[in-house]
């Protein structure tokens, strides 16, 4: 049982709630109640979103990148490094950093993780004995960690739009989508000693690794759950596969791959007003994430105009330079101030603007990862996040101004006790498992980073 002083249930802030967990769901949430023995307690209670876009592997890059080169730095030139790194990737290496980044997400606030995962293959491109081999490694994190894993494996068969050939960089992740469909096959049951919350989901990489008959292969074989797709992240993308196919990215799926509620399209940054429009009425989620996107020198979201055709988004921490909830949802904010030379911009009409932030990028990640999450209700599941209210920072705001506190000055040192679907992982600030974590990690990683 958990008592908060006060709680963001999905009907609006209540005092005194004690939650009721049946297993992983919510059974029952009474305001106005005593605490009673044995009760977790804690001062404020928020939905816990999910981190729905995540490459774990790359947060062992973090700090690699950041060294000028002669000419311009760009995303293309930081794929480089990022392909040289991941050929020298052990199993028990992307186990290890996986579950420290797993780790550090919930420690940061957010209950689950999308993992769009691309590295299939031994370096050269030879199978493992067992295919899932490395699919394995990221249940195996998930497992130590408790974070709720909505798992992505990535269909990625050319090394650019027009059906390129792969590059050496890319051998590990490349499948024609009869393997790949023979790959994923093996993952549901591989997936069984994970909590019954973990989700199976498909993610073709992109227009430009994948053609379309093959994402019609793909999508019908898999007519349900979610279906993740990198989109106009590059100008030189769109332009790519417009040359290529006659249509823009996020324009070609609208018109030809059935885009409906069950899709994420990741960063989707280059869109054209009716693009954008379009996106918004088609029921997907569009994946954000700020600080990559800025880290990558990707550019904005034309975030104003997706809301007002009422669209939906969450965050995700992609490359995972940087794991921060409250950095994600303030880049996001702060990226349309810059752009718009103006304030208060990612909400519809008037009102909270953390409030639209947090709750919406809860929402939307719930329905992008197939969790029955984002709120506080009864039967949802418990991905909760306690925060300490009393902390100088937020202690002086009233519960209508306390999310934009907590988005745009709190740190996630805020962040005091986080349970996905019930599991309690992070208690008094620190993850249950984080000296285990941190250790095997380090020694995995000992030898790893001076080979780069």
């Amino acid at each position: 049982m958990i008592f908060a002083k006060r709680a963001l249930l999905a009907g609006g802030w209540a005092g005194r709630i004690r939650v009721t967990l049946d297993g992983g769901r919510i059974a029952a949430t009474d305001t106005n109640a005593a605490a009673q023995p044995g009760d977790v307690r804690v001062d404020t209670l928020l939905p816990a979103p999910g981190n729905l876009h995540s490459h774990s592997f790359q947060r062992a890059m973090a700090g690699m990148t950041e060294h000028r080169r002669a000419g311009q730095d760009s995303f293309w030139t930081w794929r480089d490094l990022m392909y040289r790194f991941t050929a020298r990737l052990t199993p028990e290496q992307v186990e290890a950093i996986a579950a420290l980044t797993f780790m550090e997400m919930q420690e940061a606030g957010y209950a689950a993780v999308g993992e769009f995962h691309y590295l299939h293959h031994q370096p050269g491109g030879a199978p493992y004995d067992d295919p899932a081999e490395l699919s394995a490694r990221i249940f195996a994190a998930a497992a130590a960690t408790g974070i709720g894993l909505t798992h992505l494996p990535v269909l990625y068969s050319y090394g650019g739009a027009g059906r390129v050939p792969l590059e050496p960089g890319q051998v590990r992740f490349g499948n024609d989508v009869d393997r790949f469909l023979r790959l994923v096959e093996t993952m549901g049951p591989a997936m069984g000693g994970l909590p019954e919350d973990c989700r199976l989901g498909v993610a073709p990489h992109s227009l430009r690794a994948t053609a379309p008959e093959d994402l019609s292969v793909l999508l019908a074989a898999r007519p349900t759950g979610p279906v993740h797709i990198h989109a106009a992240e590059q100008p030189k993308e769109v332009s790519d596969v417009q040359a290529w196919l006659g249509a823009r990215p996020v324009e070609w799926l609208l018109d030809h791959a059935g885009v409906d509620g069950r899709w994420c399209l990741i960063h989707a940054t280059h869109m054209t007003g009716d693009e954008t429009d379009a996106m918004a009425r088609s029921g997907a989620v569009a994946g954000l994430c700020p600080i990559t996107e800025a880290n990558l020198g990707d550019g904005p979201f034309n975030g104003p105009r997706y809301l007002a055709a009422g669209g939906a988004f969450g965050v995700g921490s992609d490359s995972n330079v940087r794991i921060s909830l409250t950095e994600e949802l303030r880049m996001l904010e702060y990226s349309q101030r810059l752009r718009d030379l103006s304030r208060n911009v990612m909400v519809v009409g008037e009102g909270s603007v953390g409030r639209a932030l947090f709750c919406g990028a809860a929402e939307g990640a719930a329905r992008a990862l197939a969790r029955d999450a984002g709120r506080i209700e009864v039967g949802g599941l418990a991905d909760l996040l306690a925060v300490d209210g009393t902390c100088p920072t937020l202690d002086p705001l009233p519960e209508d101004q306390l999310l934009d506190g907590l988005v745009f000055a709190a740190s996630d040192g805020v962040v005091t006790d986080l349970w996905s679907a019930g599991r309690h992982a992070v208690r008094d600030g620190r993850h249950v498992a984080r000296d285990a974590i941190v250790a095997d990690y380090r020694k995995a990683l000992s030898d790893l980073i001076a080979t780069v």
